[in-house]
């Protein structure tokens, strides 16, 4: 327990050397796989849920389940995840998150009807969820201070190669053999992402003297449960008035700010919002909340619209987006470099801008916006989220003392999955009433998904119909836009200089 006048030592694993050696590379590559395949799931399954429709006889209400179960099951054990990490080891909750997320993954494909794949998928989501937020915690504890952006960098691949690899690898697993494998193929993945754990994490040193807060996993993992099921069931009801997204979200917020209350008063909670007291890591959260919700909320919409309106399958809108992971590996090393030298705020600020900069093309939409335009907007958007998304996960935990970082990193997954939930649900929302408010735009989408439809109406109306759509999408993409501009605000109090944990930095967090 840290005291007013005890000093900072450095974290186990910190070098005077700044270089990323041997072991850390190790450690990174085994905790990339695992995210590699918790989040290239998510983007995966929502290609195939058209398939699940027409395999299990149901509606897409019923098949958006598979995505929402999952989704909530990962607001249920992300909180727990922190305590755990101390109490049990992160190598060894490791291990059981990965054994998890594979028994899912395999029961999953041997689901016999909708009910027994979305129970699969909770499994699934109760392994995935403890995933990233113990990759952030053995990397940073594995990195130290003074390297903390470039290994944040490395976790940030993962987050890539969702949104690009996904849809096309779901759509070609899909075709050329069936749904079943878009589960099956994280078995020889999740295998050897096993036996390298094993072998590569380093050795626990669990700390089991804290009691765990039964009383503040009551009220938090339900609420978040609660909140995000009336959140995500915005869209499929059309308005926020709905009796089910207000009495959900109600609740889970009710229960959100009960565990807000009892966690100012407890010594050892399940999520310490005393980490608050620290400015950076408060700035951090507050970015990353606005930047997530504009930046995830419009990553829905660039695929409907290249399906949608423009006739494309699932594989072509997924290759469609690949320039845009294209820019985010081109800055996202360099900016994990300069984070560990000039600190994330210059960073960030010059990110964000290029975010806004592509997105404002898509403020723009028509029914035959250039394809070159489009994608060169999302490789500019790239280049913006690379410099963007991990430099904030390391100015929230760069300044935090290692036994710390478990619980910093559970709370910014927790920040991370509400505010996507958030950015999801209110871009849907808009654009759904986007389209209702234009009748034949509507009827133009629905000809994509019904042929019957296209053949009876006239091509003239149809066109017409796809112009209607661009144009909602364009008012669905300004939201987005603006609320990029707006996160320049918060980031703009990022700091701007090389960070480093110090008493000042930490004493807040752990004295209470």
């Amino acid at each position: 327990m840290t005291t007013p006048n005890s000093t900072f030592e450095p974290r186990s694993g910190a070098r005077e050397s700044d270089k990323i050696d041997g072991a850390v590379l190790k450690i990174s590559s085994v905790v990339v796989l695992g995210a590699v395949m918790s989040i290239l799931d998510v983007t995966v399954v929502s290609v195939a849920l058209t398939t699940f429709s027409q395999e299990f006889d149901t509606t897409m209400a019923v098949v958006a389940w598979t995505m929402t179960a999952y989704t909530l099951a990962l607001a249920t054990v992300i909180p727990v995840t922190g305590w755990a990490a101390d109490r049990f080891g992160t190598k060894r909750l490791y291990i059981t998150a990965l054994i998890l997320f594979v028994i899912g993954s395999v029961a999953c494909a041997f689901a016999w009807d909708i009910t027994s794949l979305i129970a699969f998928r909770v499994v699934q989501g109760l392994g995935g969820g403890m995933l990233m937020p113990l990759g952030m915690t053995i990397m940073t504890r594995a990195a130290g201070p003074d390297r903390v952006g470039r290994v944040m960098a490395v976790l940030g691949i993962p987050m890539l190669l969702g949104p690009i690899g996904g849809p096309i690898l779901g759509g070609w697993l899909i075709d050329a053999a069936s749904w079943h494998w878009i589960f099956l193929i994280n078995l020889p993945v999740g295998l050897v992402a096993l036996a390298a754990a094993a072998k590569l994490l380093p050795k626990d040193e669990p700390s089991p003297s804290q009691t765990f807060d039964v009383v503040g996993m009551l009220l938090l993992s339900p609420g978040l449960a609660l909140f995000l099921f009336g959140v995500s069931s915005i869209p499929e009801v059309g308005t926020i008035a709905s009796a089910r997204v207000l009495v959900s979200a109600g609740l889970g917020l009710a229960l959100i700010l009960g565990f807000v209350f009892h966690s100012l008063r407890k010594d050892h909670p399940l999520i310490d919002l005393h980490l608050f007291e620290n400015r950076q890591l408060t700035i951090a959260v507050t970015t990353t909340t606005m930047f997530i919700i504009a930046f995830m909320g419009a990553g829905l919409l660039f695929p409907s619209y290249f399906i949608q309106v423009r006739g494309e399958s699932a594989l072509a809108a997924g290759l469609l987006m690949a320039p845009q992971g294209i820019g985010a590996m081109v800055t996202m090393p360099i900016a994990g470099r300069l984070v560990d030298k000039i600190g994330s705020g210059k960073i960030v600020l010059t990110g964000l801008p290029l975010i806004a900069v592509g997105l404002s093309t898509f403020t723009q939409l028509t029914a035959d916006s250039s394809y070159l335009l489009l994608t060169g907007s999302l490789f500019v958007m790239g280049l913006g989220m690379g410099c963007t998304m991990m430099p904030l996960m390391a100015a929230a935990l760069v300044t935090l003392e290692n036994e710390m970082i478990a619980r910093g990193s559970t709370l910014m997954n927790i920040v991370q999955q509400t505010a996507g939930s958030i950015g999801t649900a209110t871009m849907s929302m808009v654009l759904t009433n986007q389209l209702l408010d234009r009748p034949d735009a509507g009827m133009a989408v629905a000809s994509r998904e019904e042929p019957a439809i296209a053949e009876q109406v006239p091509q003239s109306m149809l066109d017409q119909g796809f112009g209607a759509a661009a144009d909602a999408f364009a008012g669905t993409f300004t939201v987005a836009f603006v609320v990029a501009v707006l996160t320049l605000i918060p980031a703009f109090f990022l700091p701007r200089r090389r960070s480093t944990p110090t008493t000042e930095d930490v004493q807040p967090a752990m004295v209470h």
